[in-house]
């Protein structure tokens, strides 16, 4: 009998890194598996394998694609444990992977149902395990779906669902099989996926342990992640020409790189000083004329970013947008980047004398040191909006303000410290002061800026890290520790995030679309010289 050949018989199951030729099968794959839900387009998939490639994989038999899993790595402490799938992946581009996480979050298994059996799933969690152990990383974070919930909802709650499958008494296909692979439950996430119509838009969010991690000595003997930050009391003044305020922006940047500050914040409306040497017209029309220097602006502060090496919050700027006008603060990257977060409370004034309506994002921005947020003086009385913009990852609200009196200033001020109290964050406030007589409704100034923390035994006594004295133009420059607000929200003599009570409350945005964070590949910081700054610098005027 001639040998056989065992070619003959074989069917080879392989698991592989994902490449391009695969897109279409696997966007194929999705329609299959999740029927009326929302396929990954190709942009996205390329965006996978741009950013991570090792946490790509697919599953080939025979030549077809009939399984894929995608994850990306995160620092989880740095998004909210009820947060939705579009925060955690980046709108599904996940241009928030963070080589330097903890964390390994699988945004995505599927299984071609027609080879369900094979154990294709569990080979995928296997490689996924091995990925977290490879990187040596603390856990497996996945928000998982519940498709068997939508025949029980009528006479259970999700967390009853849950306890039941966790009993075995209800089998789901998803959550049964995470939990006989060796995830447990951390949390219910509803509203995760709204397009998830077997799971009524509720996600488990599950986590697998490394019980192999090992803490890297970087990260064990890490034990503060200072940042600089510099804010500018400004001094509104008449002026020649656009050149004019250029020379004194650059003069107060300069003095903010000098101390080796990441970033220099400038206050609200400091550009409508601009209005001063503009032909005098009713303050609607001149609000609106403004716009006219909004490039000029723009421009500027992006090369004094550049130039300086700094991260600018640019103060705001009145801009009128297919004729409707927005007061907008701008931050401006040192490598060149730049956002913008709208006003979203216009106030009275603002509305009576300008025009100015309110904006409809809630933003949250990237940064080399980390996550921020801007809110534009009346804003910081909202509470909401910064509960929003910290559940979304901020940990530092810049508060850029214009005011005509100590009440108003002092509106901006208490709410300020009372966000930072309640949030855990850092806030700063950036005000003016000075006059301009011949601009209507900003004819008066009032202001005195400070940098506020949580209060707690770790920081500055009454929570304030620095403050200006009150109605001069100068600066401030203060320090403050990223790691101290990770480490008191879990083990501080009080833990308000941690504390709040989901079962009765929860504050989320009408449209989950509101609440928006930019994705952008940010650089990490350069190590910054240690150059002690001083409480409170006063300055002489540039010009």
């Amino acid at each position: 009998m001639a040998e056989v050949d065992l070619s003959r018989f074989e069917k080879r199951i392989v698991v592989r890194p994902m490449k391009a030729r695969d897109f279409d099968p696997v966007i194929a794959l999705a329609k299959k598996c999740f029927p009326g839900m929302k396929p990954w387009t190709r942009d996205q998939l390329q965006s996978h394998i741009d950013h991570f490639p090792e946490g790509q994989l697919a599953v080939e038999y025979e030549g077809k694609v009939i399984g894929s899993a995608s994850s990306l790595v995160v620092d989880f402490e740095d998004y909210e444990d009820d947060h939705t799938f579009n925060e955690i992946t980046a709108n599904g581009t996940i241009r928030n992977h963070n080589p330097e996480g903890q964390n390994l979050y699988g945004m995505e298994v599927m299984v071609d149902p027609d080879f369900r059996g094979m154990k294709i799933g569990r080979r995928l969690y296997d490689e996924r395990k091995e990925l977290c152990e490879r990187l040596n990383l603390e856990s497996i974070l996945i928000a998982g779906r519940i498709p068997g919930y939508k025949e029980h909802a009528e006479r259970l709650t999700v967390r009853q669902y849950v306890d039941e499958v966790q009993h075995r008494n209800i089998y789901d296909p998803v959550l049964t099989f995470q939990l006989a692979n060796g995830f447990r439950v951390k949390r219910i996430n509803k509203g995760y996926l709204p397009g998830d119509a077997e799971s009524l838009g509720n996600a488990i969010l599950l986590e697998w342990v490394n019980i192999e991690y090992q803490p890297a000595t970087r990260r064990h003997m890490k034990t503060s992640e200072p940042v600089r930050i510099c804010v500018i009391q400004y001094e509104m003044r008449s002026l020649r020409d656009f050149d004019q305020f250029a020379r004194q922006v650059e003069y107060f940047t300069d003095v903010a790189a000098n101390y080796r500050a990441d970033f220099a914040v400038f206050p609200e409306l400091i550009t409508t000083q601009l209005l001063s040497f503009m032909e005098a017209r009713d303050p609607a029309t001149a609000i609106r004329s403004l716009t006219e220097h909004t490039d000029d602006y723009i421009r500027l502060f992006r090369d004094l970013s550049l130039k300086y090496d700094i991260n600018i919050i640019g103060g705001s700027h009145v801009t009128v947008e297919e004729g409707r006008v927005f007061n907008v603060a701008y931050m401006f990257r040192r490598d060149g980047t730049i956002e913008k977060q709208y006003k979203v409370h216009a106030t009275p004034n603002e509305k009576r004398w300008w025009g100015v309506e309110g904006g409809d994002k809630i933003k949250v921005f990237d940064s080399d040191c980390g996550k921020v947020a801007i809110a534009i003086g009346y804003d910081i009385e909202f509470p909401e909006m910064a509960r929003l913009q910290v559940q979304s990852g901020a940990r530092i609200l810049f508060v850029p303000f214009n005011t005509e009196n100590r009440q108003s200033y002092l509106r901006v001020r208490r709410c300020a410290e009372t966000r930072a109290i309640e949030n855990q964050v850092y806030t700063v406030i950036a005000g003016t002061v000075g006059n301009l007589p011949d601009v209507a409704n900003l004819d008066v100034q009032y202001a005195q800026s400070g940098i506020f923390s949580p209060i707690d035994f770790p920081f500055p006594w009454e929570g304030v890290v620095a403050e200006s004295s009150p109605n001069i133009e100068t600066v401030i420059v203060g320090d403050i520790d990223m790691q101290l607000i990770r480490r008191t929200r879990r083990s501080g003599t009080v833990t308000q995030m941690e504390d709040r009570r989901k079962d009765l409350y929860q504050t989320a945005a009408v449209d989950p679309a509101v609440v928006h964070t930019p994705k952008r590949k940010v650089a990490k910081r350069k190590t910054a010289k240690e150059v002690p700054p001083p409480e409170v610098t006063t300055l002489s005027k540039p010009d």
